[in-house]
């Protein structure tokens, strides 16, 4: 029996469930400034992904990576959210 596709879906489930509410905290607290913070770590978990040997791992550490660059455009559109009054501004940013 071969589990890696409900893992895999279970995972990604999972990150997207995390990275929702991380780039809106993202861009309360610290603005679209953050965005390479995203590309570093997307970076990263890419260049993970293809250097490890684990099936599961390199599946799960690239979609993490892609989740992370993917949050980058969700960054500047939850910016563009805000201005539109869909959600609360942080008052002690300008």
């Amino acid at each position: 029996m071969n589990l890696y596709g409900i893992i895999t879906a279970v995972a990604t489930f999972i990150i997207i469930g995390l990275f929702h509410p991380l780039v809106i905290k993202a861009e309360y607290h610290l603005g679209t400034g953050c965005w390479w913070v995203f590309f570093i770590a997307g970076l990263l978990f890419i260049v993970g992904s293809l250097l490890t040997s684990l099936q599961i791992a390199s599946i799960i550490m690239g979609v993490v990576g892609c989740s992370c660059f993917w949050s980058i455009l969700e960054l500047f559109q939850q910016k563009k959210r805000v201005e539109k009054g869909w959600f609360p501004k942080n008052p002690k940013r300008n």
